[in-house]
């Protein structure tokens, strides 16, 4: 064979050799299961409030079920270890992501019951404060929105989802870490020493629950078992329904089965909205997730880096931070329900160009007064819960729910074991800006049976060019914006972990525009924002909280936050 010719088919025979070698990387890497760093998953993983309910949701994952099956069985789990954030006596709102990468939003959040106490909202606070009673209550929708998305994404049988929980209501627990710690708190400790909420949380001798104690929850062990047999249907037609409507009259409620029976569940598409190279999906008004992404709009066009928080840049960074949330506070009006409101509010929350408007208004040296952002005073309120899900298929679910401020009402319905919750309080924001109009304010008026409040709630989905996801969500009523603002920000863009990024220090602006630090603050950061004007109040009820889950470079990492001593699981 001629030299010529004999070099050409050696390499004819490296070329397929390297294109060979090229092929079996490619189905390793793809076919072959990746090893991902300790703290990793390399499958699927839940974030929920607690390490117990996480693991209950990985469990359900692990036997076959849906994201949403996982979700389900967190959110079960949540209502007895952390039932002050949320239970059956309250609302949610889905983020879901079909493995064909569909997003869908369903929301059952409260509604205004068909009869109520007129003069309602001129018993609104002015200032923080638990505001318990059962006139407060509106119809809840947890269930209803359980029985929506298991019916379209569920894998398992319903009553498989219930079994964990049951059990455990049934059994007892030792009482959770973080009840244990809310339940240290005076205000909180008077405020279930006097309600029906003593029942539940008091020993014998009517001495609150503490370290040590036992938790159960038998007739919501009972309540549960009924549904899981029966679904939904016993809740909002059924015997579980007539007992509960019993109760909330018993304690001088109005809800009545018509309310339960007439209650419809909210669904459709979620908001999609560009930023940056991904996609945020989140739930349209009245959820808080316009409101999300106006902050995350504003903060993108400052081109964020690692860079944008070394030395003194850090207090210019945080500076146009809480100038954004300070607009975004001005936009809360923005937020209300689309099926009560003549015009379509907040759409213009998520407009690039109206961020890039309001981001030339943000003065590099000095802060403004309030009107400068449109701001209507609005009442802060601080609660709820949220779980984040990632399953082997690529669904997602993203959910947060809520019985409003901490044990919703203070009502314990005691035929059914449920809490109710205090949901219509969030109108308050409305009665305020009302009020120059009229001191007394008819809530008939203003606010037609049926409406949903508005919300801070946002659960939402993240989705890059690179197939990367984070499903991410947050606690802590009129915290959630900031909480999630916050971690979104560290994380794209300042170049922290995941983690890290949730754990940092928040700035909270409030109705009013003061600042608010957690602990553990940079001091220096303080001091620089005084400097420019801004208003700093001490404060001590930092109950934002998130929990999310990633998928980044093919491995998945799942934080739940640690100032609800949460816990993540997956496998």
């Amino acid at each position: 064979m001629a030299p010529c010719k004999t070099w050409q088919v050696r390499c004819v025979l490296c070329a397929g050799l390297l294109l060979a070698a090229a092929l079996i990387w490619l189905c390793i890497s793809l076919f072959v299961p990746r090893e991902c760093a300790r703290g990793h998953f390399a499958h699927a993983a839940v974030s929920a409030d607690s390490l117990r309910c996480s693991e209950i949701g990985r469990d359900i994952l692990q036997q076959g079920g849906s994201a949403v099956d996982g979700a389900i069985a967190s959110l079960l789990c949540t209502s007895l270890v952390n039932p002050q954030s949320m239970g059956l006596g309250g609302g949610s709102i889905f983020t879901i992501r079909d493995k064909t990468g569909k997003v869908r939003v369903f929301s059952s959040r409260e509604t205004v019951p068909l009869s109520f106490k007129p003069d309602l909202l001129n018993d609104c606070p002015t200032t923080f404060k638990l505001v318990p009673g059962i006139q407060w209550t509106g119809v809840p929708g947890e269930l209803r929105g359980y029985e929506e998305v298991h019916r379209r994404y569920g894998k398992l049988p319903w009553a498989k989802l219930f079994e964990p929980t049951i059990k455990l209501a049934r059994e007892g627990f030792p009482l959770p870490p973080f009840l244990e710690h809310l339940l240290t708190n005076p205000i909180i400790r008077d405020l279930v020493k006097g309600s029906s909420l003593c029942e539940l949380f008091c020993n014998n001798n009517k001495t609150v629950l503490s370290k040590g104690d036992t938790l159960k929850f038998p007739k919501l062990a009972e309540t549960m078992e009924i549904v899981a047999e029966q679904g939904a249907f016993a809740f909002y037609k059924g015997k579980i329904g007539s007992d509960l409507i019993e109760d909330i009259k018993a304690a001088g409620g109005t809800i009545t089965m018509e309310d339960l029976r007439t209650f419809r569940l909210r669904m459709g598409d979620a908001w999609t909205i560009p930023i940056g190279d991904s996609l945020l999906h989140i739930p349209p008004p009245p959820a808080g997730g316009a409101t999300l992404a106006l902050i995350l709009n504003l903060m993108k066009g400052f081109n964020l880096s690692a860079k944008s928080i070394e030395g003194d840049q850090k207090i210019q960074t945080y500076h146009r931070y809480v100038e954004a949330l300070k607009f975004a506070n001005g936009q809360k009006g923005s937020i209300k329900d689309p099926q009560y409101t003549d015009t379509t509010t907040a759409a213009h929350l998520i407009d690039s160009h109206y961020a890039d408007r309001i981001r030339e208004r943000i003065s590099p040296d000095r802060t403004h007064n309030n009107s400068y952002y449109n701001v209507k005073p609005s009442s802060d309120h601080y609660g709820t819960t949220h779980v984040s899900v990632l399953a082997e298929d690529g669904s997602a679910v993203s959910v947060t729910s809520t019985i409003n401020q901490i044990f919703g009402a203070s009502v314990y319905s005691p035929r059914t074991g449920i809490l109710l919750n205090n949901e219509l309080i969030d109108f308050c924001g409305r009665a305020a800006s009302l009020r120059p109009v009229s001191f007394q304010i008819n809530l008939v008026e203003f606010f037609p049976p049926g409406e949903q409040p508005p919300s801070s709630m946002a659960p939402a989905l993240l989705e890059s060019k690179s197939g990367d996801i984070i499903v991410i969500g947050g606690s802590g009523g009129s915290m959630i914006t900031t909480a999630m603002a916050s971690s979104l920000i560290n994380h794209l863009w300042l170049g922290k972990s995941l983690g890290d990024a949730i754990a940092a220090p928040v700035v909270f602006v409030d109705a009013k525009n003061n600042l608010k630090f957690e602990p553990g603050f940079e001091g220096y950061v303080i001091d620089g924002l005084k400097a420019l004007g801004h208003k700093v109040e001490d404060f001590e009820y930092f109950f934002n909280v998130v929990n999310a889950v990633a998928k980044e470079n093919r491995c998945i990492t799942a934080v739940s936050d640690r100032r609800k001593m949460g816990q993540a699981a997956g496998y």
